[in-house]
């Protein structure tokens, strides 16, 4: 048969190659390629099994030598696969990522609690003002040097150990490890003024002490003058300690 005229042959040589031959001799030009510029020990998804075969962990493929595992990594079937990595990849970086302008989470501690601190509470008077106080002192031993306690106020609807009672509040003591210990007040407002409310830590002795007072009550002003059982015995003064008591 005489090849000479075909397209694309030359003399002497034989007939064109078949599509599968083409393929052919395409992967081996990629195997020898691929041996010769990329280090397949850098490669993430290559993989020698047990059998002394080899293995792409992306495509889930097996190949006999390195070579075959090359040529795969040319091939249609390995880069799609890559390019749907690398964009999965970026979505879950940027769901993971935290936004800008919210604040990191705070971490809750699992800290083991050691049970309810020491106290004392004294009552206490301003001997100027009359006004009735409280005086609470805490004492923490086991707490580490960086903590120190808090305090806060609560009200009686806030807390679900008792039914609510309007007439009461509550004063919170906390300081890990110790569990939160709460008094129970009157509620009536406090005087918050410099010197009427003050806390103080003292690490040396591990004492937490607070002292607050209540405002007094304001008086109704008392108009016209009293007759009859309530007028006032002549003679007699008004107490400046209790004004509703007279005394000579």
């Amino acid at each position: 048969m005489d090849f000479q005229n075909r397209a694309g042959s030359k003399p002497g040589a034989g007939a064109l190659m078949s599509h599968s031959e083409s393929n052919v001799a395409r992967r081996e030009r990629l195997r020898k390629l691929a041996l010769e510029t990329i280090d397949i020990e850098s490669d993430p998804y290559f993989m020698r099994n047990h059998l002394g075969s080899y293995e792409c962990k992306l495509c889930l493929t097996l190949h006999t030598n390195e070579g075959s595992y090359l040529a795969h990594t040319q091939g249609k079937k390995h880069q799609t696969n890559l390019a749907r990595r690398a964009a999965r990849d970026a979505k879950d970086h940027e769901s993971s990522a935290p936004a800008p302008a919210r604040t990191a989470p705070r971490v809750k501690k699992n800290v083991v609690k050691i049970g309810r601190p020491g106290y004392k509470v004294t009552k206490v008077r301003d001997p100027q003002t009359k006004q009735f106080g409280l005086l609470f002192e805490i004492t923490y031993p086991e707490v580490t040097e960086e903590t120190k306690p808090r305090h806060r106020f609560m009200s009686a609807y806030e807390q679900h150990v008792e039914a609510p009672n309007s007439q009461y509040q509550y004063l919170l003591f906390a300081a890990d490890p110790y569990e939160t210990t709460a008094f129970k007040i009157q509620s009536r407002e406090v005087d918050m003024r410099p010197g009427r409310f003050w806390s103080h830590w003292d690490r040396d002795t591990r004492r937490f002490t607070l002292q607050l007072f209540f405002r007094n009550p304001p008086r109704a002003p008392m108009s016209g003058t009293a007759t009859g059982a309530n007028a006032m015995p002549a003679g007699r003064q008004i107490n400046p300690l209790n004004p509703y008591i007279a005394s000579t």
